[in-house]
């Protein structure tokens, strides 16, 4: 949920693509701009053009073909305005490639999908196959793009004051605010920027560009939108691998907690049965714990220099800070034990500096403004913000409720949902997928952000599906790990028979263990 990440027939599926793309590789420049004005109701189109211009340079889009796929913006408001969604198509690494391509979900949502592509390739996603790329409707590069500048100038703001504090609510409101005004403004019809419809762009895409058959790979929120895709839009989807998985049927703000601690737990309960790490950090929740409580009391204010340099800026300590740095996996899970030592000995350095790496923010790349369509459409209906407190007293029993009351990452969600004001859509979403179509769930034990044990719920209607727990790697596992890309790629050849023997004898990484 909320940032980082193989005949004739294939013949005759290159020809398709040549068709579609022409023979020319993409070059750095935006996609043609945003039209507003209505026009008539009309079938989705791909049109073939340069590829974005992204902040850093990407390899792999030196070779790609690249375009835009025009749809409806609102699929039930015919002769309304249409949006453009940046697309890229990343060769295979093989001279025959197989003909089913990949087709990849970001998480988030609202993420820069592009910026995944580096990690993809390394991954092994277009070994053997076409990569297909599409920013998700209202992310950067898109036409329009739904960035918010004004939170992310919030979020560099937010290090300084404390993470649940009356003045960071106040200032938060604000900003999204003023970004829904802006986009409103614009003509947006945020009601339109939701899983259903970008569940309809992907099934238009892969029949604009003349493909028979694919396969999804999608993570984090990209795993929600893979499952609401594959139950809206089941033809031609070969096979599906999700990855830090979020089922939509459970995808509800306060089941946030629960995640929380089943990967803040799996971490410490690997330290305890690695000797060293159990001898040196006896325990280390108990230090945690005193140390949210004693934090949320008295926050402490430091100067910190950010992880990725610059001058040290001003981050306030208190315990949701502390929480939410832990989920975030802004300290390593190996550093874990050794940051919750040192926070109890006076010495907070490590988590400042992790405090303070926030006060840098890629200003106008996030799309919050469908983050929060997402977010306030489909995960916070039903819910309220005791059911949100009730869920982290189960989770954290004993822990102040200033830190319990705010959803772990998406702290004042319902305030910000009263104001984004899109309708609700839990009935539609909430839904299971059930199916024969084979499906590859791979999760991390050290995930707090979409805890292992959700797979188990997401695989229970799936019929044709193998779970796969890939022990000390966090959220969004295949990067991560050199046995999910094998596990993968074994699934993408036989997607009902992977070779899933290289987890069994997987351990984690030793922690780190500082004198005493």
């Amino acid at each position: 949920m909320t940032h980082h990440r193989l005949n004739a027939a294939a013949a005759g599926a290159a020809l398709a693509c040549l068709a579609v793309f022409g023979s020319t590789p993409g070059s750095a420049a935006s996609p043609p701009a945003h039209t507003v004005g209505p026009s008539p109701a009309a079938p989705a189109r791909f049109v073939a053009g340069p590829c974005p211009k992204t902040a850093e340079p990407i390899a792999a889009l030196s070779t790609a073909r690249c375009g835009f796929l025009e749809v409806p913006e609102n699929r039930g408001r015919p002769g309304g305005r249409t949006v453009k969604l940046a697309v890229a198509v990343i060769p295979a690494d093989s001279a025959k490639p197989a003909a089913d391509p990949v087709v990849f979900m970001a998480g988030g949502p609202g993420g820069d999908t592009f910026d995944d592509i580096p990690f993809l390739v390394e991954s092994g996603l277009n070994r053997g196959r076409e990569l297909i790329i599409m920013a998700q409707r209202g992310n950067l590069h898109d036409r329009p793009n739904l960035a918010c500048p004004e939170i992310d100038r919030f979020n560099e703001q937010a290090v300084g004051l404390g993470y649940d504090a009356a003045s960071a609510e106040r200032l938060m409101l604000d900003a999204v605010k003023k970004c829904r005004d802006r986009l409103a403004a614009d003509g947006a019809d945020l009601s339109a920027y939701n899983s259903t419809e970008n569940a309809a762009d992907f099934a238009d895409l892969r029949k604009a560009l003349g493909i028979r058959q694919w396969n999804v790979y999608g993570y984090s929120y990209g795993s929600d939108l893979a499952l609401t895709y594959l139950r809206l839009h089941p033809e031609g989807i070969r096979a599906v691998a999700i990855d830090s998985v979020t089922p939509p049927q459970s995808a509800v703000l306060p089941w946030g907690w629960s995640s929380a601690r089943e990967g803040i737990d799996n971490i410490l309960k690997a330290c305890a049965a690695e000797p060293r790490c159990k001898s040196r950090y006896p325990d280390p929740m108990g230090t945690l714990t005193e140390q949210v409580r004693k934090l949320e009391a008295q926050p402490l204010t430091l100067n910190a220099r950010p992880p990725n340099g610059g001058n040290p800026v001003k981050v306030v300590l208190d315990g949701g800070a502390v929480l939410n740095l832990l989920v975030a996996n802004a300290i390593k899970p190996k550093d874990l034990p050794a940051a919750i030592d040192e926070l109890g000995r006076g010495r907070p350095d490590r988590f400042a500096r992790a405090r303070a790496a926030d006060s840098v923010q890629p200003v106008g790349e996030t799309a919050h403004g469908l983050t929060q369509s997402v977010a306030c459409s489909e995960w916070a209906p039903g819910s309220t913000e005791s059911d949100v407190l009730k869920a982290g007293r189960r989770a954290f029993s004993g822990w102040p409720d200033t830190v319990l009351a705010q959803v772990p990452q998406l702290p004042f969600q319902y305030g910000m949902c009263r104001i984004w004001d899109v309708p609700d859509r839990a009935a539609v979403q909430r839904v299971a997928t059930a199916g024969a179509v084979p499906t590859l769930l791979l999760s991390g034990t050290f995930d707090a952000k979409t805890g292992a044990s959700w797979a188990n719920e997401a695989a229970r209607t799936l019929s044709r599906s193998t779970s796969v727990r890939i022990p000390g790697t966090t959220h969004w596992v295949v990067p991560q790990s050199p046995c999910a890309q094998r596990v993968l790629a074994s699934f993408l050849v036989r997607p009902t028979a992977p070779d899933t023997g290289c987890a069994a004898g997987l351990t984690p990484q030793p922690f780190t263990i500082t004198p005493k």
